[in-house]
């Protein structure tokens, strides 16, 4: 039913990951196209009628930043400042009927597939086949383009299954619409997601198809950057090497989350590759791609991690030193498998593991920075602050990955490509210098 009041100005929060930040530009895409008045992450209130959040649910920590988020905009309801109140998203999904008990003053809670009844919900009519009509949230010169939704895997800590689904691969000539859509509307960069972004196509043939995806969007004028997210280590598609060595728009950076290197712990967390297994891959992607960047995130505190474990994955990590690393402590999710083993692990040993693993990563990011120094790099150049452009190289994804500080001494573009001289080397940034044409 749609609302009995114009909704006004429509406020869209997004919280979580790049793809919950896809479905939010995908709403607000559809938004545009009903002629409505939209703002993403308001900064201020005045002049919004109706408030959408999009929320997270994967782990604790966001999901209290979700329910936070829903309560703060409760008590402004309340208050008279805003209409209209909804719910969208993970944490929806997950826990629909218990929000609705808990928080009835939303007037409606819509899980991760109903897009086209929240634009109804607010008296517009949902525009099919429309393939790329999003409204960006990022800077215009980059975007993130989801492949797929949901996910097959088992992993014992993961709730994602539960919230999104089975896998389900988009069409290629779909995917490969709306990139060239964005393209043409100024990206240069194309940042690749899914939750398991090497699955891409095998609920099509039983065969992974994205060696043919990657080659398609290469080929795709003005895409000059193409970069790799959420790529799972079991089955593997080496295939894709080959792929990134023909393509030089294709970046030599690969996300490849391993969350652990524990032979016990891997069993436990039904990762599938093994820890020997794990070690050969890196050692057959870096054999292959000498250049090549590798981002890995991990799983710290696991039900049952003993210090001798945790030692194996401290070990694991200064021996491979990875280029780019992120640390999880491990959140404990009903209905996952590994609730039903006991969080054994306290938090402050948790923390602890956590930082210990960063501390190893910092002087491993300092090395390898250290190595630069001197080098001239291709950056592209995000924003401006104080004095500095802030850009990055093609070894770093935007927004969780190391950034290059430029000197202010020439006038930038933001999302412009520049050479740049390396002249300083900070723990996880990198100070340059440009060099004119």
């Amino acid at each position: 039913m749609k609302t009995n009041q114009s909704p006004g100005k429509i406020g869209i929060i997004s919280l979580g990951c790049a793809k919950n930040l896809v479905d939010s530009e995908i709403l607000m895409g559809q938004m545009h196209l009903n002629n409505f008045r939209i703002v993403h992450n308001p900064e201020k209130i005045s002049g919004i009628r109706t408030m959408v959040i999009n929320t997270c649910g994967f782990i604790r920590d966001a999901k209290q930043e979700s329910i936070d988020t829903i309560l703060e905009y409760v008590q402004l309801k309340k208050a008279g400042k805003i209409n209209h109140l909804f719910v969208m998203g993970c944490l929806s999904e997950r826990y629909k009927e218990q929000l609705r008990k808990e928080i009835p003053e939303v007037d409606e809670y819509f899980g991760v597939n109903n897009l086209e009844e929240i634009i109804v919900r607010v008296g517009g009519e949902y525009k099919r086949n429309l393939i790329g009509e999003r409204r960006l949230t990022t800077p215009s010169h980059f975007a993130y383009l989801k492949i797929a939704e949901g996910c097959d895997r088992q992993c014992s800590f993961c709730a994602i299954p539960l919230i999104r689904g089975k896998h389900r691969s988009r069409p290629l000539q779909e995917i490969l619409t709306e990139a060239k859509t964005l393209v043409s509307n100024g990206v240069k960069e194309l940042n690749i997601i899914s939750q398991d972004t090497t699955y891409y196509g095998f609920d099509f043939d039983k065969r992974k198809h994205l060696p043919e995806l990657l080659s398609g969007l290469a080929e795709i004028q003005g895409l000059d950057w193409i970069r790799l997210h959420y790529t799972y280590p079991d089955g593997f598609p080496l295939s894709i090497l080959d792929v990134m060595k023909h393509y030089p728009n294709i970046c030599k950076y690969i996300d490849i989350p391993l969350q652990h290197i524990s032979p016990r712990i891997l069993r436990s967390m039904r990762r599938g590759a093994s820890a020997k297994e794990t070690i050969r891959l890196i050692s057959k992607i870096r054999e292959t791609i000498p250049e090549i960047a590798l981002r890995t995130s991990l799983i710290v505190g696991y039900p049952g991690e003993s210090k001798r474990e945790f030692d194996e994955l401290a070990h694991f990590v200064s021996e491979q030193k990875f280029d780019r690393l992120g640390v999880f402590t491990y959140s404990h999710e009903e209905d996952t498998h590994s609730y039903n083993l006991k969080d054994n692990i306290r938090p402050m040993i948790k923390n602890k593991r956590a930082a210990e693993i960063m501390s190893i990563q910092e002087s491993i990011s300092l090395e390898k920075n250290l190595s630069k120094t001197g080098t001239m790099m291709k950056v592209i150049v995000d924003r401006e602050e104080n004095d500095f452009y802030i850009g990055r190289t093609e070894f770093d994804s935007p927004e969780v990955d190391n950034e290059v500080l430029i000197r202010k001494t020439s006038k930038l573009k933001t999302g412009s490509f520049y050479k740049v001289k390396i002249v300083e080397a900070l723990n996880f940034d990198l100070v340059g210098e440009i060099v004119l044409k």
